[in-house]
């Protein structure tokens, strides 16, 4: 049965010794999110086990966990712009999501004030020194991508400090689930980062399923295995292809562009969506495999099997892209530790996590697999572990394949709830998301709560970036490949 969350409630004194915890490394903080009159922080203790420490906000204000530990403080900033709440001691209280557009002020909170129409100035943290300059990029870009604002200071082509401004993408999700039945909350919850939309609506169906005490169909939970990995294939080629093309190698991105786009064939083929978006619902999928999808899955396996190892080969045995990529942003392992960094950037700098393994869920609990790590923490590094997944997708999506159970793909859900509120942590291709909910009398969604691993892999980029050259950012930056429209929420 889906994972119900072991919770330790109210108390000021819980959630200063939570906080304590994280600053000695004795705990990696999950998320933190707000929720009524209250803050809720989850915690993955050092046995591995996961805990949600809550604190009430009866007066609007709740001890900072960023005071202690850095790795919350942009969460910590979401949460008060959204509920208006006051992180007493935190170091950084500038808006994060709230860019002064908004026509209310905290609109979560209970009552939420109207926006008194003055335009908000962000004050970006300087560095100082002589022959320093400030390089501001975006947050419209060249490329068709997101938006985000990039600050550098730099001395000559050196960049001294990096600091990001997001929230552009702000779409009111937190606010638009609130109420949402859960037909309606699925379909939001797939929608957070569109590249990922496989991965959020596993961790959303699971987490609800938690709530009301219920598993997937043996067929569901394996066909959604196979979602995920497709949807991991996909982002992979695309991002090593992205990752050569930003160091002038442009053969290396058209061949893995076309591995990309016949794995999205595949996909669509198979559940009839590229991206596979909204075929997962709690309770277990909303399609089944089509009668010619694992032909379509198979051949594409092949495919990738015979050319993906040539283009392997053509990367490492490249001099001039080598140059590019080895030693190139460099992240630092006890910074990938201390903030928690999941997917390819944390294994890729020694943290060896995964939450399809540290905390298995179906169809993995029942599959064997490596999970790839590096300790270099550079540009080259990121690459070779996404080289590594590859590989390995294939073989899960092969074995998946090779026996999955009949039966129905969707169980049916139970008129009341058996616990009220569920979390789920399910390995994306960029890292863990991690999704709370809590479920009304009527079993509509009271709160839910959505987090993607690029909240604690942003911060990060700034790290990696401090030292190179400014014309390395976009190489970095792809590397990382972070999700904006994850963390705008």
């Amino acid at each position: 049965m889906s994972a119900s969350p072991k919770i330790r409630l109210k108390g000021e004194g819980e959630w200063r010794a939570a906080t304590r915890r994280l600053a000695a490394d004795e705990a990696t903080l999950v998320s933190l999110w707000g929720d009524e009159r209250r803050m809720r922080m989850a915690l993955r203790e050092a046995d591995g086990a996961l805990v949600l420490v809550e604190t009430a906000c009866d007066d609007g204000a709740f001890p900072s966990v960023a005071a202690l530990h850095a790795p919350a403080s942009r969460l910590e900033r979401a949460a008060c712009d959204l509920f208006g709440f006051t992180a007493t001691d935190a170091p950084d209280v500038r808006r994060w999501l709230d860019h002064g557009r908004w026509p209310l002020r905290h609109p979560l909170a209970d009552e939420p004030a109207a926006h008194d129409g003055a335009a908000d100035a962000y004050a970006f943290l300087e560095a100082k020194g002589p022959g320093l300059h400030q390089i501001p990029v975006g947050p419209v870009h060249a490329g068709i991508i997101e938006p985000g604002h990039f600050r550098f200071h730099a001395g000559g082509e050196a960049v001294v400090r990096l600091e990001e401004r997001l929230g552009y993408k702000h779409k009111g999700v937190d606010a638009l689930i609130c109420g949402a039945n859960l037909e309606r909350a699925a379909i939001l919850a797939a929608r957070v980062s569109g590249d990922s939309t496989v991965a959020y609506s596993i961790a959303f169906a699971r987490a609800v399923e938690a709530a009301l005490g219920v598993d997937a169909t043996p067929r569901a939970q394996t066909l959604r295995g196979v979602m995920a990995e497709l949807e991991r294939l996909a982002n992979h080629f695309g991002d090593i292809g992205a990752i050569c093309n930003d160091a002038a190698f442009a053969l290396m991105h058209a061949h893995c562009g076309v591995l990309r786009e016949r794995t999205l064939r595949a996909a669509k083929t198979a559940f009839g969506h590229r991206l596979m978006m909204d075929a997962v619902v709690p309770g277990g999928c909303s399609v089944d495999l089509a009668p010619e999808g694992a032909e379509a899955i198979g051949a594409q396996i092949r495919e990738s099997r015979a050319t993906f190892p040539k283009l392997v080969q053509l990367y490492d045995n490249t001099a001039s892209l080598q140059d590019r990529t080895v030693g190139t942003g460099v992240l630092k392992g006890d910074l990938a530790r201390l903030f928690g960094a999941g997917g390819v950037v944390g294994r890729a700098s020694g943290r060896n996590f995964d939450a399809r393994r540290q905390h298995p869920y179906p169809p993995y609990d029942n599959l064997g697999f490596e999970v790839p790590t590096r300790r270099e923490g550079d540009v080259n590094a990121r690459i070779w572990v996404r080289i590594d997944e590859v590989f390995e997708s294939l073989d899960l999506i092969e074995k998946m394949l090779a026996a999955i159970p009949r039966g129905p793909v969707r169980a049916e859900l139970p008129a009341s709830a058996a616990r009220r509120e569920g979390f789920a942590l399910v390995e994306a291709f960029r890292g863990d998301v991690f999704v709370h909910v809590r479920l009304a009398d009527d079993g509509s969604i009271a709160r839910c709560h959505l987090r993607d691993a690029s909240w604690f892999q942003w911060p990060l980029l700034e790290a990696a970036i401090e030292g190179n050259i400014v014309a390395d950012f976009p190489l970095c930056n792809k590397s990382f490949n972070c999700s904006y429209s994850g963390c705008d929420l």
